[in-house]
């Protein structure tokens, strides 16, 4: 029996991951083998809103407060997925609390996880692509330096430090997953500097108009929140010595421009009345974005089994699918 924890477990991917691990039933525990899973602590700033299962807590609090998450990764924990942070933009915005929040966080989830004795917790953490930045090649691959150039990078490129060093001293199981822009999301835009990537695709196909902040011609390197949500779980379950003394793992993301998304709207809209897309330019968010890859490529990951999209034409219906009619319904209702 395993007692699992999702920080940011009221977030987009905490509660997509929550619904997928529900499902499922089962993780990998400590002993290497398949564990049923009997409890479910969802752990977030503000009360996560499900799902509804007897195997589910909902816990609120804050992650830059070490006794909090002391008492929220207590001796019965067995799996933590670490996805609680400010987000890119809202980290560069707020220096200080991107570090409380970004790297202290993480280093009490990890002094949590080495206050267990009774076995050795297993850890997946949340990185970025945002760990990559100045003069980058047009594909980042397995062998790009890290060079981070926002406060948000070095943040995630110091968790990843952490996680191999705590991992080394076998305090915990950890590994690292660095993930590109992850799209479509629901809801409203949030302070990524990435937010625009689901914005331009999720209002218009909601019938509202949307603001492109960046030109026509920038590259994102993207994934689909299902292959996202998959990569957490197999990142997990897969034995230590296979992500040997690195835990960081790079997943690869196709290369999308904003011209391209806005074009396979169009395409796949079917017989919807469709927002426009009104072009921007927001110069701090373009300088942003133009520090991160615009493509990523990982051969260690393929090698590894974890899979990536076909195309954008695979993102945006994949959004249609799972989670446009909810998304026109919060709309109504709001």
């Amino acid at each position: 029996m395993l007692n699992v924890v999702i920080t940011g477990g009221a977030g987009f991917l905490g509660q997509k991951l929550a619904h997928e691990l529900l499902r499922r039933g089962s993780l990998v525990g400590p002993d290497g083998k398949p564990a049923e899973i009997s409890r479910l602590t969802l752990f977030d700033a503000a009360a996560a809103a499900g799902p509804q299962d007897p195997r589910v807590q909902v816990v609120t609090g804050d992650i830059g407060d070490g006794a909090s998450v002391l008492r929220l990764i207590g001796p019965d924990t067995h799996s933590v997925f670490h996805l609680a942070a400010i987000v890119s933009a809202g980290a560069e915005a707020d220096f200080d609390g991107g570090y409380r929040v970004n790297l202290d966080g993480t280093k009490h989830v990890l002094e949590a996880c080495r206050a267990i004795t009774q076995h050795t917790p297993r850890l997946v953490f949340a990185s970025s692509v945002a760990v990559y930045g100045g003069k980058l090649p047009k594909t980042v691959t397995d062998d790009t330096p890290q060079r981070p150039t926002t406060s948000y990078g070095v943040q995630k490129l110091s968790g990843e430090l952490l996680i191999n060093d705590y991992s080394r001293k076998g305090y915990v199981d950890g590994r690292a997953i660095r993930l590109p822009t992850i799209m479509v999301r629901p809801g409203k835009p949030n302070k990524a500097a990435s937010t625009w990537a689901s914005s331009i695709i999720r209002e218009p196909l909601s019938g509202v108009d949307a603001v492109c902040p960046v030109r026509p011609d920038s590259p994102m390197a993207c994934l689909s929140p299902r292959r996202t949500i998959d990569a957490f779980i197999r990142a997990h379950d897969l034995p230590a010595e296979q992500f040997g003394t690195d835990r960081a793992l790079l997943l690869t993301g196709i290369r999308v421009t904003a011209g391209e998304m806005a074009a396979a709207v169009e395409r796949n809209k079917g017989n919807r009345k469709i927002g426009e897309i009104k072009w921007q330019p927001d110069a701090a968010i373009q300088k942003i974005v133009d520090g991160w890859p615009g493509e990523t490529r990982s051969e260690r990951a393929a090698s590894l089994g974890f899979t990536t999209d076909s195309g954008i034409d695979e993102i945006i219906q994949a959004f249609i699918a799972d989670d446009l009619d909810e998304q026109i319904k919060s709309l109504r209702s709001s």
